[in-house]
């Protein structure tokens, strides 16, 4: 529990001196905070401890019952020191909650926390024992802590300073922990080995990491708010190492983030192996040259290619598993074809023409012929090897988006099959090749996932008139709807028809647009659940994807910054309650642990002082540095 320091006079124990008071408010506050008419006389300026930022002290000021205490907090960041409100409510003067601490900064910011006096010393008496079952998680903490502290547990089976990490299977299985810090004993409780792990990556944030390595006494209890919390990475477009992938996904497990969505074929590639195919890697992961951006006319010449191996993807999908990471693997269907139909034309509406991997970026034209029995066998021989090296996998996504439908219209092979099976018009057809897919992916007891357009029934795209979308045949129920764009009555429509949701909304979810499009306080902000949906569908949204689209990240570099650090708001939008989310909050913990975490790695992360929801423009940040000169200065008289 923070202290309250009323006496501005006298130092707190942290401190070397006391703060300078200030007798009217600083800079930076226009009015009073709610329940004052004015705006309190005391204000207290913190100084750095030991160079650290975000370090903070509050005034408390104790306000009547019906506005409980207002409390003023000065926050250090990117070398300026700025004023926030908080309003917490309190008893008497005894604060009963803390807003910002500068010991317990986990992201994502767990349901419950109990601070409690003391730390515990991580030591070379320090133990550490595990029921059955947990052989994995605790390897993995024990190479994390020797990586990041070149910390290694003494070899003997009995000490008084222990940590305890406890299987406990008398309910069912969750994602859900408890972690118990007193000065001699760490216990992690979990439901499930995921549940162990996941208090781990806790612990291992609120290691402080100076003279010695110390965790703070605390009680924490923790589950996610949504069991669907997925990253996205396209790489059918630029192909990314598996060393790349396995980075990316540590990186996932350390922010409690369970589905990595991998997008392997598109237009501009196909990147996985398919023993049946061989065509698939030999001709569609290779293309000739790559478009310089949206809409230009100028082309890079190099050749870009890659694709994974099933050997290679098999050691990708243990090392998720072991970190407790479902991948689901993305097979582009109907559209976003033109890889597999330059390696196997026959895929096509027009057999006979002969197309390259093109490497124009956008919504191609080819798309498969799924008129054709023999495009249906290539596409279930396909799944078939997906499904079975994804053999941990519970859900296949099939693609679905985008699907341009002037091939088929101009068939007179698919328009007869249309008019044949009593079909409306194409996107009826594409939801009954979409049904088809399904019964053969349920058939291998697996649930398939598809992007909003495969529901039908609404005009997404300029390209596709009212007619060329409506629809009477219905998609199959067991559907995984992906939604990421249209309005909210579309996604409110498709929850009360019955079928679960994952939103990912481009507006707020998509990597690839800018910061200044999407925020790092944009994307924190985001609920996968709309204001407008009923209560009672509340259930019926699984969770947030978050997507990393590939055409504008070459390099890993690129991608980073496009990835880190919104990756980890979407992590605490994913798994932290309405009721403990606090953008201010967040930042502050993303500087006390992961931007140190991300430099340490070599992960090129966006700086935050360059986003443009926190520093508009260079005059501003010339403004707030001139505002924090004159605050230090009248400091410095207070003082003398």
């Amino acid at each position: 529990m923070s202290a309250v320091y009323p006496n501005p006079t006298q130092a707190p124990p942290v401190f070397t001196q006391a703060p300078p008071v200030f007798t009217q408010a600083p800079p930076g506050f226009t009015q009073a905070p709610p329940g004052y008419t004015q705006a309190p006389p005391v204000f207290i300026q913190p100084y750095p401890m030991n160079n650290q930022p975000n370090v903070v002290i509050v005034q408390h000021q104790n306000k009547d019952v019906q506005h409980g205490c207002h409390l003023l907090l000065w926050c250090f960041t990117a070398g300026l020191w700025t004023p926030c409100w908080i309003a917490a409510c309190c008893g008497c003067c005894k604060m009963e909650e803390t807003f910002l601490n500068n010991q317990i900064n986990v992201i994502p910011q767990p349901l419950t926390i109990q601070e409690l006096p003391g730390i515990f010393i991580l030591s070379n008496d320090t133990i550490i024992v595990a029921t059955a079952g947990c052989e994995n998680e605790l390897t993995l903490f024990k190479n994390s802590l020797k990586e990041d502290f070149d910390f290694e547990f003494p070899d003997k089976i009995d000490s008084a300073s222990v940590i305890k990490l406890i299987l406990n299977d008398n309910r069912v299985k969750d994602e859900s922990y408890h972690l118990h810090v007193d000065v001699n004993k760490i216990e992690i409780i979990g439901w499930s080995t995921t549940g162990i792990f996941y208090g781990l990556q806790t612990l291992k944030q609120l290691i402080n990491n100076k003279e010695k390595l110390t965790i703070p006494c605390v009680h924490i209890e923790d589950q996610p708010r949504f069991q669907w919390r997925s990253f996205m990475l396209d790489v059918a477009r630029h192909f990314k190492n598996t060393s790349t992938i396995k980075q990316l996904l540590n990186e996932m497990s350390q922010l409690k983030m369970n589905r990595f969505h991998w997008h392997l074929t598109d237009d501009q590639g196909w990147r996985i192996e398919i023993k049946k195919y061989p065509k698939l890697t030999e001709i569609g992961s290779i293309r000739s040259c790559t478009q310089s951006g949206w809409k230009s006319m100028k082309y890079d010449y190099t050749i870009h290619e890659g694709y994974y191996t099933q050997e290679e993807i098999k050691d990708i999908i243990q090392y998720a598993n072991e970190r407790h990471i479902q991948i689901v693997p993305e097979i582009e269907m109907p559209g976003h074809a033109s890889a597999a139909i330059a390696s196997y034309s026959s895929l096509g509406c027009n057999p006979q023409q002969q197309i390259n991997v093109p490497g124009k970026f956008g919504v191609h034209y080819s798309v498969f012929n799924v008129a054709n029995p023999q495009t249906i066998e290539f596409l279930e021989n396909v799944l078939e090897e997906v499904i079975d090296l994804f053999s941990t996998s519970d859900v296949i996504h099939i693609g679905g988006d985008e699907v341009k439908y002037d091939q088929w219209k101009s068939s007179t092979e698919i328009t007869k099959f249309i008019n044949e099976h009593n079909l409306q018009s194409p996107a009826d057809l594409q939801i009954w090749f979409t049904n088809k897919i399904s019964n053969f992916i349920n058939g291998k007891h697996r649930r398939m996932m598809g992007w909003n357009e495969i529901m039908g029934g609404s005009k997404l795209h300029q390209y596709t008139s009212e007619l060329d979308v409506s629809t009477k045949e219905k998609l199959a129920q067991n559907t995984i709807v992906h939604f990421w764009k249209g309005s909210l009555d579309l996604l409110n429509k498709t929850i009360s028809h019955g079928y679960d949701v994952v939103n990912s909304n481009n507006q707020y979810t998509y990597l690839d647009y800018n910061y200044s499009r999407i925020s790092l306080e944009r994307a924190y902000n985001f609920d996968p659940i709309p204001e407008t949906l009923p209560e009672e569908y509340h259930s019926k949204i699984l969770g947030l994807g978050c997507q990393m689209w590939g055409e504008w990240i070459p390099t890993a570099a690129k991608m980073n910054q496009q990835i880190f650090p919104r990756v980890a708001a979407y992590a605490e939008v994913g798994w932290t309650s309405l009721k403990n989310k606090n953008y201010q909050n967040f930042q502050q913990k993303l500087t006390s642990y992961f931007y140190k975490q991300w430099t340490k790695r070599g992960i090129n992360y966006y700086k935050l002082c360059n986003n443009v929801s926190t520093v508009k423009n260079k005059t501003l940040t010339r403004k707030r540095k001139t505002k924090n000169m004159q605050i230090k200065r009248a400091g410095k008289k207070a003082l003398n």
